[in-house]
């Protein structure tokens, strides 16, 4: 329910090129995510680290999506600098 990326397409090439890890690997991009998991996310010149604390049935407003999961102090710091 939460999207880091604007297109599914999008989201698919950035798994395949080794932009997205999770819990420190790569994946693929049928994998099923849980409470806890830490993604590493590059999109561009941003650098994001979150982790995941709750899952949703189905898509739902940006403010619901964004209670899903909280990104790191670091990764926060790093972004505004």
């Amino acid at each position: 329910a939460a999207r880091f990326f604007k297109t599914r397409s999008l989201a698919k090439q950035a798994i395949d090129g080794g932009k997205i890890e999770v819990n420190g690997a790569g994946c693929k991009p049928a994998k099923a995510f849980h409470a806890g998991d830490v993604l590493k996310i590059g999109r561009g010149e941003e650098r994001l680290e979150v982790e995941v604390l709750a899952l949703a049935d189905k898509r739902g407003q940006a403010s619901a999506a964004q209670a899903l999961y909280r990104e790191s102090e670091a990764s926060r710091l790093a972004r505004e600098a």
